[in-house]
Order: C-alpha cells, then structure tokens, then sequence
C-alpha cells in the first residue's frame, strides 16, 4: 500500500492478492467502487488488481476500511451486493466496525447487522429475555428477529419458533372472505412466511411448519397458552390493544425469548384506542431483564428510495399542526 499525503488531502493505493474476489469487490464494471465513491466523496481508480484512493485524509481511511469489510466479507466466502456496500459505509461513517461475532448463520445465508443500531439489536437479543423494537419499516427489525430466532432453533438452543401477528384487518370483515380460517389469517402474516423461506430451504419451513417446530399464528391463537422453550416474536405490535399486549407477554415461560417489533407511526387500531405497545413501553420502562431497541430513518436497510420516502413522511408530520382541529 503506498500513501501520499498534502494538507489535509490524502492519496493511498491499496492492492488486492486475489484476482478473482477483486473483480467482486470493484463490481460491474465498478459500480461498487462508484457506489463508495459517490457517498463519500472521494475519487477512486482501479488498475488490475489496486485501486487508488484520492480526497480528504478521512474520507480516504474510510474508503479504505469499507474495501477491507467487503474484502473480509468476499474471502470468507460471501456474496457482495449494493447493500452489503451500502451497509459497509453505513457501518465504518458511524465509526462501527464489522463484528464476526454478530453474524448468524441460517441454512441460506449469513446474516449480519447493517447499521449500527441493528449490531445493538443484535447484541440486545442475546442479553435480554424479552426485547422491544421499534422504527420504521426497512430498517430489520422482524427480519433479523427472525433470523435470530431461526439460528437459535438450528443450535437447538430453542425447541420451537413461534411467530405472531395482530390480524387487526381480520375483524368483521373476516368471515366475508373465502376460504377456511388459515386462508383467510395468512396474508396478514405472508410477510414472517417470506422471512423464513429467506433463511431456511423450503421443504424444511414446510417440514417445520407440519411438525409444529414452526408456528405462524395471529395474535388470538397465544391466549391461554404457555410458550416454553420457544423464540416467540409479535409483529406489527404498535396494533395490539393493552389487553392483547399483556395477554401476549405473559405467555413467556421457561428458557423462551420474546421479540416485540412495531412502528408507532403504523397504528391502524380504530381511533382512540390506546396501543397497547405504546401502553407496554410506558409500563415495562426500566424492568430488569427487558431491553429497548429504537430505529431510526438512518437505519433503513432496503432500497434507498426508501429511506427517501421514511424521511418525506416524518417531515409531513413535523408540519402538521396540533391541537384542535388538527386531523
């Protein structure tokens, strides 16, 4: 690696053993050295297997630590995407470096943190029986829950992975839809079926899910049941009632976890009911044993239009005016 330094500019020249990851790692026709180089702000130069590093003094160290992140990632034997590049800067601009020790291993895939806050999360999961996620939609909050879940039931830390959902749309218009009972309830929960097709081949989610190892089930299915030895997680908790909140929570039992994931921007509960997650977070505040999470818009994690869209949203509210006659 050869520097050159003036002022507070900076020029250094890395060099890669291994042709073939190389051209991983620079990407089509450089599109993921174009990718750094647009969000940091610096120019970057590929010849054969180097690449020259050109602007600021810290703009360049960080250019050079997100090619080292997805270089380690490459001779590790994982793939390289626009994501993994865009979460290699989201992680080195928050001063946050790689940890091996976070990621979590699925039949599929290995799955590690993408912002700061979801290597916290992460973290949060394996020190608290009971975990509490909040934020807006795209930052990871149900896909890593689930991984988590999915990773520990393969290690047979967990006998069972329960999955669960507030089928608030159900209601009256439920009996009015055709089908049987599992007909109507699963595409209120086809987004936790997704995230397990994502991590584990389908004939053993198939397998899983017939011998009960599995259970994907709206809220109304936990009442009156003890949930031990199991990774129970609620999702889209912001549309629970109070009543439903507490039901869910003491269905913990013996070497179980429990995620709660919600936006509290998301609540379609009729108006003037009180979430119960809103109401959960009030009263659990400060309780041993239960961990609090907060996502943010800088953690959004998919397409970055929507990080775009996160932000246009919050700033509407922001201008909204309170008080009466406010709708």
């Amino acid at each position: 690696m050869r520097v050159s330094q003036r002022s507070s500019q900076a020029r250094v020249t890395r060099e890669f053993d291994d042709n073939t990851l190389v051209h991983m790692l620079f990407g089509p026709h450089n599109a993921n050295l174009d990718r750094i180089e647009r969000q940091l702000g610096v120019a970057m130069h590929s010849r054969g297997n180097s690449v020259t590093i050109s602007g600021s003094s810290g703009r360049v160290e960080e250019a050079q630590t997100v090619l080292e992140t997805l270089y380690g990632m490459l001779r590790r034997g994982q793939m390289v995407e626009a994501g993994d590049v865009d979460a290699a800067l989201r992680m080195t601009q928050h001063g946050t470096e790689a940890n091996e020790d976070l990621a979590i291993h699925t039949r599929k895939r290995l799955i590690g943190p993408r912002s700061p806050t979801q290597a916290t999360y992460l973290r949060t999961m394996d020190s608290h029986e009971l975990v509490f996620a909040l934020g807006p939609a795209g930052t990871g909050k149900t896909y890593l829950a689930v991984a988590k879940a999915v990773s520990m039931m393969l290690k047979g830390e967990v006998d069972r992975l329960i999955l669960s959902r507030p089928a608030v749309e159900a209601g009256e218009r439920l009996g009015f839809l055709p089908g049987d009972l599992r007909e109507k309830v699963d595409p209120y929960l086809r987004p936790l079926y997704d995230a397990l097709y994502d991590m584990l081949p389908g004939d053993q989610v198939v397998k899983r899910l017939s011998s009960g190892e599995i259970e994907v089930a709206p809220l109304a299915f936990m009442r009156g049941r003890t949930l031990a030895n199991a990774f129970v997680i609620l999702d889209e908790a912001q549309n629970t009632s109070p009543v439903q909140m507490k039901m869910f929570l003491t269905r913990l039992g013996e070497r179980s976890r429990m995620v709660v994931t919600g936006d509290m921007t998301q609540v379609d509960l009729p108006a003037g009911t009180r979430s119960g997650l809103r109401d959960a977070l009030d009263t659990l505040a400060g309780v041993e044993g239960v961990g609090f999470v907060n996502f943010t818009d800088r953690d959004v994690v998919r397409h970055e239009l929507v990080t775009r869209i996160v932000r246009a949203y919050d700033a509407r509210e922001k201008r909204r005016p309170t008080g009466k006659g406010a709708s």
